[in-house]
């Protein structure tokens, strides 16, 4: 039973289907002039058109990638480098605004800058995890070049007022980025609506393949080119085009389109069902993030006494698969960044599970699931020092401390 769909996601058959043509039969060069390549070229203009349709775009305003991280690095970077030329002895633009519960795609993109003297402010979250507007306004300074915050969550899903955000952006003639890797083909994203100016976006996580994604640039943003060659995408992006993964996306871009209302009604059914049984069902279990601002198909709970990583083992061996967190942070044994910014103290974090429900789960899944968590979180705690088997309660305050800076700091 498959709910790690945050993580990445099966290839639907029908983007598979539309890609074989392209690496046997179909598998010009798009940059060449013959038949093979005109084809290729067509594919990968088609492919544009159906994510540009998909989060309300140009078609003109679409640049394929890797995939999330290589969105994320390119305008963060890009846009630092261009902006660093301009700078004065009265304005060095040198300023970045971010928050503290990014994916590390950004966190670590504004890491690398502040070795070369750029000044990033990550913005504190409430214990739902959205930013305060009032914040990112008194952060602004005359030198403020970008402001990125993510669309939703990749770890407890809370969704982030990208229309307000966007809107003070504006008032400052302030770019906006958005990390929208996770909401993308699960709600609606709408560029022009959302005062969104970048966004990136990646296949694999809407049942398009991996190793393809695409930035939304709009039009009158520049920013420095990173990777340099032939001059593919506009010279925004040299490299062969990844024609077949590409026509992946489109395709995957163009069903989620044409499903959403259908995904996001099927999506939340099962989570609310989740919430509802896990947290009545369980004692000291919790949801992580906001109930009302959150993607539909994300739920992300916390049992007091438990050690995660255990848990999604046991899980697995049940053939449920879930996540601790971000699966791009599975090695990392330190506790989320995400959870100790919302102030969830680290021993109750590291008890903490992701299930990312996708079309393939179903309503009926929700029974097995809770009585496979109810059996292990129960067998968890009986071998947990942080749980009195006696009075069946909780007992890690005191080995706790509070979040502080330090945790804070890791990023």
């Amino acid at each position: 039973m498959y709910m790690d769909n945050s993580a990445t996601s099966p290839v639907d058959q029908r983007v598979l289907d539309e890609m074989i043509p392209y690496f046997n039969q179909n598998f010009g060069n798009a940059s060449t002039l013959y038949t093979l390549g005109v084809e290729a070229k067509k594919a990968v203009d088609k492919a544009r058109q159906q994510v540009a349709d998909l989060i309300n775009a140009d078609v003109d305003e679409i640049t394929f990638t890797s995939g999330g991280s290589e969105s994320d690095n390119m305008v963060i970077k890009g846009v630092a480098l261009k902006e660093i030329q301009k700078a004065t002895e009265d304005n060095p633009r040198n300023h970045i605004i971010t928050s503290s519960v990014e994916h590390p795609a950004v966190m670590e993109s504004c890491k690398f800058l502040e070795k070369f003297g750029f000044e990033v402010t990550y913005l504190p979250v409430d214990e739902d995890g959205l930013i305060s507007l009032d914040d990112l306004e008194k952060s602004i300074k005359d030198s403020t070049i970008l402001i990125s915050i993510m669309h939703s969550n990749n770890e407890i899903g809370t969704i982030q007022p990208t229309k307000e955000i966007g809107q003070i952006a504006r008032e400052h003639n302030i770019i906006f980025h958005s990390d929208a890797v996770q909401s993308a083909g699960k709600i609606p994203v709408d560029v022009k609506e959302q005062n969104i100016d970048v966004l990136s976006l990646s296949a694999h996580k809407i049942n398009g393949p991996k190793g393809v994604g695409a930035i939304y640039i709009k039009k009158g943003i520049r920013f420095e080119v990173l990777i340099h060659g032939g001059g593919q995408e506009k010279g925004l992006r040299s490299g062969t085009e990844n024609v077949a993964g590409i026509v992946g996306l489109g395709k995957a871009a163009e069903i989620a389109k044409d499903e959403l209302d259908q995904r996001m009604k099927h999506n939340q059914e099962i989570r609310d069902a989740l919430i509802e049984k896990v947290t009545a069902e369980i004692k000291d279990s919790y949801v992580n993030g906001s109930l009302d601002k959150r993607l539909p198909n994300n739920v992300h709970f916390r049992f007091s006494g438990i050690e995660g990583e255990s848990l999604i083992l046991r899980l697995d061996n049940k053939g449920i698969n879930g996540a601790t967190g971000s699966a791009c942070s599975t090695h990392d044994l330190k506790g989320s960044h995400v959870l100790a910014a919302i102030g969830i103290k680290p021993a109750l974090s590291h008890g903490s599970l992701r299930l990312s429900i996708g079309p393939e789960n179903s309503i009926e899944d929700v029974d097995y699931i809770v009585e496979s968590l109810k059996e292990v979180v129960a067998y968890l705690r009986n071998l947990s020092p942080l749980w009195d088997n006696n009075t069946d309660t909780y007992i890690g305050d005191k080995f706790e401390k509070e979040v502080d800076e330090e945790d804070l700091d890791r990023y």
